[in-house]
């Protein structure tokens, strides 16, 4: 039982600041202690002792029956009348010494600028004082488990160790009336519940009476209590609390409209005050995003909480337990509000639209500046009545703003090689690539154990491709380039071609950065090239080289994977390719893209119409792209004249002639291969074959050498070529033996 009432007088000490939250419970637990023994007091008052006071919990007796149905006003006739009555009196006397302490002590630590979590409460939540003592009642067992035995006690009931509504109510009110208006501070839209300050166990919110519903308070709860600012751990997968830079205001770009609602954020929501600004933040770039968020963060001295509004609805919770949780966060921390993937919940059905309503509900509640993250346009239509909309767009960082970014990073780590502006050009990364990029280049020089500890250009493209989604895999196919200039035989003209739109994409933040062109385009930032020529003369060999040259990746398309029978999905699997290519900065392969690239039909029903819809979204595509795509045809006569106006480069792969079938049959002989001399004049003059052919013949030879003996003979090319003539239907005449023979000799 508690101390008698002249122990607890003699702890009303001098009045003085609290030093911290802690102080400043432990006198409001000494409050409580005090409510309760007056409690007890006016309780034996009321109801005359019993033997069977011992079982009180497990049973119910007469006298206690006849106690509760009498007047509590009813004089006793008891002895002990007099003495409970001094001792409340005592009671009383003291309760009001520590409450005008405790006002005292509250008053001297907000002067201080000290932050007492109670009164941080109230000021946050708008709360009452019954609602701050309700609080108060739940946090005592988290703090000291005799308030279980003392809560069991006095709700005459071992098995009730948390304390109810009724018992909050008996303990600080007075009257009946008192009692009914506080019963409006347990609905559902009141702080307490709302805001998920209090608990109530599942099985109790609606099944049992309001007065007998047990009151929890959940551990972040109690954190905040004890000035631990740990965020919600339910909350740890879908939400991140984002670590503060050392200076966030520099991360944010030149942006005028960024900086203007930056100022108006200062400005007009830094204090307390009504309204709420919802600034919906669009665009592919999160880090920009994030950068943004966080200067407005710094301005008003918090922190930035972001929240997945995917995985908050996917996760365990319900989504709007999940919200408000997010919401009572920012709060607490105090921070500002970020909620990612928005767009994902914007449809028009009813769900989303009962979620977006939930979303602007919680922002008006919780926070007088949220942020939303998403990709696509959007308008609220009407869900924002009393708070201001603005939407704000993120482009990618352009070339320019990617060189700058790159040499913002300790220059001091590079080597000489480095080249920060062929960078920015062949990987269109927002900052946070850029940063990630770095990071893992700095891993891989010093697996290196370069002498110097610096980063080198290979580290960094390296690095840079690594960055390569995993999305991209789903529709196409990564190749690794092998090839270089000295393994193609080209025209001295399409080689030129070739090198042309390497040096476009390695000097694109030149032109379209530095010398403004990028300002004047709107679509057609990219690279796009057609190679055209029949089957074999070098078009995959010469994207693979363009890819090694540039140190980018490589993905070839699948079309079977692209084209679908069924309405819409064609387009929807474009849309995922062109998509994640923009994350990774990756070359497009579209081989042999005849079938999906051919002319655009007439008109003749329904099926021609949609395939011809499917091009134009492709070509719509094409234009939006800003890396390289190269498109591969053995049918050019097929190509649309639209189509072909949207490509940059139309680039020729011509069938060798004489000349330059003598110099691929001599490139594709290792110079580490065994063999015998080779008539290559003959066999440039006598077979008008492609390159594709030619390296089929070499690779059949080496093998046949390689079972006959071990060097390569014009014998074994001779049966090669045979093997390959007959294969694509070549006639193999009576006198190509003679001149064979001839040879052979």
């Amino acid at each position: 039982m508690p101390a008698p009432a002249e122990t607890v007088a003699s702890r009303v000490t001098q009045t003085a600041a609290y030093a911290n939250s802690w102080e400043h419970l432990a006198d409001e637990l000494q409050r409580l202690d005090l409510l309760i023994r007056l409690k007890l007091v006016r309780h034996r008052r009321r109801q005359p002792a019993s033997p069977l006071d011992q079982f009180r919990g497990l049973v119910v007796t007469e006298m206690e029956v006849e106690s509760l149905l009498a007047d509590a006003s009813a004089p006793s006739d008891d002895d002990e009348f007099d003495q409970s009555r001094t001792e409340e009196i005592a009671l009383v006397a003291i309760l009001a010494a520590i409450e005008q302490r405790i006002a005292e002590r509250r008053a001297l630590s907000q002067n201080n600028g000290a932050r007492l979590s109670l009164a941080h409460l109230e000021a946050l939540f708008q709360l009452t004082p019954f609602q701050q003592n309700v609080l108060l009642l739940a946090l005592a067992p988290q703090l000291d488990r005799k308030y279980e035995k003392l809560y069991a006690y006095l709700q005459d009931d071992v098995t009730r160790k948390a304390p109810t509504v009724d018992l909050a109510m008996n303990l600080f009110l007075n009257s009946t009336d008192q009692r009914l208006e506080a019963r409006s501070a347990f609905d559902p839209g009141a702080a307490l519940l709302r805001f998920k300050l209090l608990q109530v166990p599942e099985n109790e919110a609606e099944t049992t009476p309001l007065l007998s519903r047990q009151l929890k308070l959940d551990d972040r709860m109690v954190n905040f209590f004890l000035d631990v600012q740990r965020p919600e751990a339910r909350l740890d997968r879908p939400m991140a609390l984002l670590q503060q830079k050392a200076d966030p205001a520099a991360r944010v770009c030149s942006d005028k409209d960024q900086q203007f609602v930056r100022d108006f954020i200062k400005s007009r929501f830094s204090g307390a005050g009504d309204g709420n600004l919802v600034v919906y933040c669009r665009g592919a770039c999160r880090a920009e995003k994030e950068a943004f968020a966080e200067s407005i963060a710094s301005d008003l001295g918090q922190r930035v909480f972001v929240a997945d509004l995917v995985q908050l609805t996917e996760g365990p919770l319900a989504f709007e337990e999940a919200l408000w949780l997010a919401g009572r966060e920012a709060l607490l921390q105090p921070a500002v509000l970020c909620l990612e993937n928005f767009d994902t919940l914007s449809g028009e059905d009813l769900n989303s639209q009962t979620r977006l309503k939930l979303i602007f509900d919680v922002a008006k509640a919780c926070c007088r500046q949220v942020l939303l993250f998403g990709r696509r346009s959007w308008q609220p239509r009407g869900l924002l009545n009393e708070s201001i909309f603005v939407d704000l767009y993120f482009p990618n960082p352009d070339d320019s703003d990617r060189k700058k970014l790159w040499e913002a990073i300790t220059p001091e780590q590079f080597a000489d090689d480095v080249d920060f502006g062929s960078l920015a050009s062949k990987f269109h990364f927002t900052r946070g690539q850029i940063q990630d990029a770095f990071v893992a280049a700095a891993d891989l020089a010093r697996l290196r154990t370069a002498a110097d500890g610096k980063i080198s250009m290979d580290d960094l493209e390296a690095a840079c491709r690594a960055q390569s989604s995993q999305k991209l895999a789903a529709l196409t196919k990564h190749v690794t380039p092998k090839y270089t200039w000295k393994d193609i035989v080209l025209p001295e003209s399409v080689l030129a071609q070739l090198r042309e739109i390497c040096q476009c994409v390695t000097h694109r933040y030149r032109v379209l950065g530095e010398w403004g062109f990028g300002r004047r385009l709107s679509l057609g930032k990219g690279v796009n090239a057609l190679f055209a020529g029949p089957s074999g003369t070098g078009k995959t060999m010469g994207t693979e080289i363009i890819a090694n040259e540039l140190g980018m990746d490589l993905y070839k398309i699948d079309l079977s994977g692209v084209i679908s029978k069924y309405i819409g999905e064609t387009e929807k699997n474009l849309d995922r390719i062109f998509a994640a290519a923009e994350e990774t900065s990756a070359i497009l392969f579209f081989d042999e893209a005849d079938a999906l690239f051919g002319k655009r039909s007439e008109v003749r029903d329904s099926h021609d119409r949609y395939a011809n819809i499917e091009i134009s979204y492709l070509l719509q595509k094409m234009e939006e792209y800003e890396g390289l795509a190269i498109l591969a045809t053995n049918l050019r006569q097929n190509m649309d004249d639209a189509f072909l106006r949207r490509l940059q480069f139309v680039v020729e792969f011509p069938f060798p002639d004489e000349y330059h079938r003598k110099q691929i049959w001599q490139v594709l002989f290792p110079a580490e291969a065994p063999r015998d001399e080779i008539e290559f004049e003959f066999l440039a003059a006598q077979f008008r074959f492609a390159g594709g052919n030619i390296k089929n013949i070499v690779l059949g030879a080496a093998y046949l050498a390689a079972a006959d003996g071990g060097r390569i003979t014009m014998n074994h090319v001779m049966r090669a070529t045979s093997r390959e003539c007959h294969k694509i239907g070549r006639v193999f005449t009576h006198d190509d033996r003679e001149k064979f023979s001839e040879v052979i000799q």
